[in-house]
């Protein structure tokens, strides 16, 4: 199964690589485009259950890493919850 990483800037300008243990990241984001955090966060546990799922068929597991990575980012994410006009931007994807 091909992993990837895509590196995404937060609201205050930090820069975090995030891990997917799928392509179908590309399906949710796109390199360049900038996200209300709360879209940021409703595509990522879509995609990031969707990877952990093509996991589970193929391997007969889910994938904790995609799990980690999504509660990473939803941790990150709360840093700027008070914040309406928040918003993260897809940097790159690094395959």
């Amino acid at each position: 199964m091909p992993e990837m990483r895509f590196r995404v800037r937060w609201p205050d300008g930090t820069s975090e690589s995030c891990y997917s243990p799928s392509l179908v990241i590309k399906e949710y984001f796109s390199v360049g485009a900038s996200y209300a955090l709360a879209d940021f966060l409703a595509r990522s546990r879509v995609a990031f259950a969707t990877a952990s799922e093509r996991v589970r068929a193929k391997y007969g597991a889910p994938c904790r890493r995609a799990m980690a990575q999504l509660a990473r980012i939803e941790t990150a994410a709360g840093a700027f919850e008070n914040d309406w006009e928040a918003r993260v931007t897809i940097d790159a994807f690094e395959e």
